[in-house]
């Protein structure tokens, strides 16, 4: 199966200091793949390259999506990657807190609007049609992550672990076929990371499409993960499956470190 992302040899530096080494790493339709590393592996570093944040000092970023040929995006500006079909959540809740939890979604579903401006101001028949089916969608994908009840609800009245789901709706919302969720258990307590493990596998077995996390709760990622790439230092040290990593030596180093001899 041809991968939805492709990452080669990425390479990013910052000054002399060399954040990514030729990091190379591929996602594929339906297909959760956690990234771990220690603090400092470079993982957000990695995101952040894939998203547009930076531009790579070398080696390319592919996407082919579903239908569509293979291109290269390391150039695109994060909107323009937003609209390619990647989305992305982020370690800090980044939710407009004064807007109700439909509003949210509905921001996400605004990049998928063909409406200019004059369209909307004279609010013409395709253009109230759309705003329907913005509404119409962005309630659809409150019922399949189970926050419909709390619709009209402000998103700052959130319980903590509705609010990192709902920062996963309004991503989807964008209607990305490879979602990149950035620490989305931190903070939660057991029965939310419960709950979020069942929306992540739900969005790969219902929507089908490939989800990139980085997280540090081990438990999630043993669970829910197809494959797991470890980071250190800014190079892939290993890759597997989860009964693969948990014994490899190599990632055991890496997180407990090495007595000396």
């Amino acid at each position: 199966m041809e991968p939805l992302l492709d990452v080669q040899n990425l390479t990013m530096d910052f000054g002399g200091l060399r954040a990514i080494d030729r990091v190379s790493l591929q996602a594929r339709k339906g297909e959760v793949v956690a990234l771990i590393g220690p603090n400092g592996a470079g993982k957000t570093t990695l995101f952040n390259c894939i998203t547009g944040i930076y531009k790579p000092t070398a080696g390319d970023i592919l996407i082919t999506p579903p239908g569509q040929e293979t291109r290269r995006i390391n150039h695109l500006k994060t909107h323009q990657i937003t609209a390619q079909g990647l989305a992305r959540t982020f370690q800090n809740i980044r939710l407009f807190q004064e807007m109700t939890v439909l509003e949210n979604v509905m921001m996400g579903r605004h990049c998928r609007s063909t409406a200019g401006v004059l369209a909307a101001v004279l609010r013409d028949s395709r253009t109230r049609r759309e705003e329907r089916d913005i509404v119409e969608r962005s309630y659809a994908i409150l019922r399949e992550i189970e926050l419909a009840p709390q619709v009209n609800e402000l998103a700052k009245n959130l319980p903590y672990g509705a609010q990192r789901r709902l920062e996963i709706a309004r991503a989807l919302a964008t209607d990305p076929f490879l979602l990149l969720l950035d620490e989305p258990a931190a903070g939660m307590n057991p029965r939310e990371t419960k709950e979020l493990e069942e929306v992540i596998r739900q969005i790969c077995d219902e929507k089908r499409i490939a989800v990139l996390m980085i997280e540090h709760d081990m438990k999630i990622v043993m669970s829910v993960s197809d494959r797991i790439i470890v980071l250190d230092y800014g190079e892939k040290i290993a890759e597997g499956t989860a009964g693969e990593i948990r014994v490899n030596p190599e990632v055991i180093k890496a997180y407990l470190g090495e007595e000396d001899a």
